[in-house]
C-alpha cells in the first residue's frame, strides 16, 4: 500500500523541505534552496502554486501522469494529492512554490473570488506552460510576496499579501487564456469529440436510462476535469458547456418534432427530461416558441 505524506499546515511542509517559516499561513519557497528529497505522493491541506524550472520525472496529478518541463505551473487546491511513488532516488527541486492556507484569505477579496480561479481544479494534461516573459512576471509576483513576508508582521500584512496573491492568480488566468488560444487546434479537436459524444449519446438509449448528460459526464468521457473542460468550451464557442449541451438537445428535439408523430411528452422523455414541462420551458427559452407551436409552424 502506497504511503501518502500529509501536510495540513504550512509549518509541516516547510519543516519537511528544510526552509524557515516566516508566517504560519503562507510561504514562498525558492525550491533550489530546499534540501534534496525523495519522491512521494503528497496531500495538501492548503493552496499550492508550483513553478517547475527543471525537467522532472512524471508525477501523478489528478487522474493521470504528467511530464513536467521547464516553466510549468501547477496549482493544487486543498484536499488534492500529487506526486509519484518513492523510487529510492534523491532529487533537487528547482523553481518556486507559493503555499497559502484558506485561513489567510478569509474576509478578503481573494477569499470571495478564489472559486473563480478554476485552474485549482484542473487535472492531468491541463497544467500551465509559461513563456519566458510570463515566467519573469510570475517570479516577480512571488518575490514581492516574499518581500512582504520578510517585513515585520503587522495589521496590514495579511491584506497586502492576499492582494499580491490575487495579482499572481489574475496573471495565471491571463496566461491560461493565452494557452487556450495557442492550442486552438487541440481545443477544436476536443470540441469535435464533444459534439460526437453528444450525438452518439442521443442515438442510444442512454437519455431514457440516465437522463440529460451533465457537464461532468462529458468531461469524464473526454478525460478532462469539469472546470478545464468548461473553460475550454467557453473560450472556443462563447457559451458555457451546459448551454452547448442544451442547444444540442433542442436541435435534436426540432428534428424529432418535425419527423415524428410522437407527442411532445414522449419526445421529452426520450431526450432525458423527467418532466415534459421542463423540456417545453427550455425549448421556448432557446427557440422562442413552444414545441407545439414549432411543430405546427413547420
Amino acid at each position: 500500500m502506497e504511503t501518502i505524506k500529509r501536510f495540513d499546515t504550512i509549518q509541516q511542509y516547510n519543516d519537511y523541505i528544510g526552509v524557515e517559516t516566516l508566517h504560519p499561513l503562507i510561504s514562498v519557497i525558492n525550491l533550489s534552496e530546499s534540501k534534496p528529497m525523495l519522491h512521494s505522493k503528497e496531500y495538501f491541506g492548503f493552496y499550492t502554486v508550483f513553478l517547475k524550472e527543471a525537467q522532472c520525472a512524471a508525477i501523478h496529478y489528478g487522474r493521470g501522469y504528467y511530464d513536467y518541463q521547464k516553466g510549468t505551473v501547477l496549482c493544487v487546491a486543498p484536499g488534492q494529492i500529487i506526486g509519484i511513488e518513492d523510487n529510492g532516488e534523491e532529487f533537487q527541486p528547482m523553481g518556486w512554490a507559493l503555499l497559502f492556507h484558506p485561513d489567510l484569505i478569509y474576509g478578503t477579496s481573494l477569499g470571495q473570488n478564489i472559486k473563480d480561479y478554476h485552474f485549482f481544479s484542473y487535472e492531468s494534461n491541463e497544467a500551465l506552460h509559461l513563456s519566458a516573459q510570463e515566467r519573469e512576471i510570475f517570479i516577480d509576483c512571488v518575490q514581492k510576496i516574499l518581500l512582504e513576508l520578510n517585513h515585520s508582521i503587522d495589521k496590514h500584512t495579511n491584506k497586502l499579501v492576499a492582494r499580491n496573491i490575487e495579482l499572481l492568480l489574475d496573471y495565471c488566468n491571463r496566461f491560461y487564456d493565452r494557452q487556450f488560444f495557442t492550442r486552438s487546434k487541440v481545443n477544436k479537436d476536443i470540441l469535435t469529440r464533444f459534439e460526437n459524444l453528444l450525438s452518439d449519446y442521443y442515438m442510444s438509449s442512454k437519455p431514457m436510462e440516465k437522463g440529460i448528460p451533465s457537464v461532468k459526464y462529458c468531461a469524464d468521457k473526454l478525460n478532462l476535469s469539469s472546470n478545464y473542460f468548461g473553460d475550454l468550451i467557453k473560450k472556443e464557442t462563447g457559451r458555457s458547456a451546459k448551454d452547448f449541451i442544451q442547444v444540442k438537445i433542442i436541435d435534436i428535439a426540432k428534428s424529432r418534432l418535425f419527423d415524428s408523430d410522437k407527442t411532445v411528452s414522449e419526445i421529452a422523455y426520450e431526450l432525458g427530461f423527467n418532466y415534459p414541462s421542463h423540456f417545453s420551458k427550455l425549448f421556448k427559452n432557446i427557440v422562442g416558441v413552444s414545441p407545439n407551436e414549432y411543430r405546427i409552424a413547420n
